[in-house]
């Protein structure tokens, strides 16, 4: 794919400054650069990485998944929205990516991550722009959104249901489409304690992680890339040791109840071979008022790669009619 090839270019200086900068960076601060790339310093003092591509009336900030992943997996991005006149960014969430990697797990809660997404908007100079929220993004998008609508033109919730117990019980379910050689795998393992085992995330990364994240081989450059930088401690405090064991304290987070409180428009994006029910997905659009739904036939939790032509065509033809 094009996107594979700028993405090549792209991340060979990125995968250097990360593996050189784990820890603190020398960047200065609230300030940016001729690539766009601007540090944040936040309340608390730590940095993090935003930048900005193309440029227009109508903003868009990015909120990547995981949590602990990177925005390099949503690279795809800056191949369709600059060219289309929207001016968008890519932003690290604190703990990921090339941003600060405190050694602090106080820090590694959704209340903190909302005070933070906040604290970038208004870093960026934001206002009346379009919120995407993908995966544990689209976690952050829906407290957003409950949070701080008036600041919104558009929410785009991608890839993600409304509570943990929903994903929870559909990853169960497709745990059981797994080969039974596969499932048996697993089982040993989680029976040894080992569930969160390098062994365990191999099986998962090669059996289900092809069918329900991406279904594309190989997988594209910048997906490989988040997942090789994955801040597992973030990963594991809020979310648990894999899709099917979820201890993390994002367990009990539900916002069924309050969808109908969502008042700007929204795009509710989903896929056929999600790990998101795809019923969940057109649930959501039917609770929030002002919701359109896209569902992928073909596409997966990715489908921005492996259904790219049609999650982007409903992606532009939303952000179209919402033009600032």
């Amino acid at each position: 794919m094009r996107s594979d090839r700028r993405e090549l270019l792209a991340l060979a200086p990125l995968a250097a400054i990360a593996m050189s900068s784990r820890g603190a960076f020398a960047a200065p601060a609230n300030r940016s650069d001729d690539t766009g790339v601007r540090w944040i310093t936040l309340a608390n003092g730590h940095s993090v990485w935003t930048q900005r591509r193309g440029s227009g009336a109508t903003k868009v900030l990015l909120l990547h998944g995981g949590p602990g992943f990177s925005h390099d997996y949503m690279n795809c991005f800056a191949d369709f929205l600059p060219q289309a006149g929207y001016e968008m960014y890519f932003y690290d969430q604190l703990g990921c990516g090339l941003s600060d990697r405190p050694n602090d797990t106080s820090l590694w809660t959704l209340p903190r991550y909302l005070d933070e997404v906040e604290e970038v908007r208004l870093a960026l100079g934001l206002d009346q722009f379009v919120l995407v929220g993908h995966s544990w993004g689209g976690i952050l998008g829906i407290e957003y959104a409950l949070k701080y609508g008036s600041r919104l033109s558009a929410f785009v919730l991608s890839n993600m249901t409304a509570s943990f117990s929903d994903f929870a019980a559909y990853t169960s379910q497709l745990k059981q489409t797994l080969p039974a050689a596969v499932r048996e795998s697993l089982l040993a393992l989680e029976q040894a304690g080992k569930d969160g085992s390098d062994e365990y995330g191999t099986i998962l990364q090669r059996e289900l992680y092809t069918r329900y994240i991406c279904r594309l081989k190989p997988w594209p450059v910048g997906l490989t890339h988040s997942f090789e930088v994955a801040n597992g401690t973030i990963y594991n405090e809020m979310q648990g040791p894999n899709e099917f064991v979820i201890t993390g304290n994002l367990a009990s987070w539900n916002r069924w109840a309050d969808l109908p409180k969502i008042a700007v428009p929204t795009l509710v994006m989903g896929a056929r071979f999600d790990e998101m029910n795809p019923r969940s997905i057109e649930r959501e659009a039917q609770r929030i008022p002002s919701a359109e739904i896209f569902l992928s036939k073909t596409g997966s939790h990715l489908a921005m790669w492996d259904d790219q032509k049609n999650y982007f065509a409903a992606l532009l033809k939303f952000l179209a009619r919402h033009r600032s």
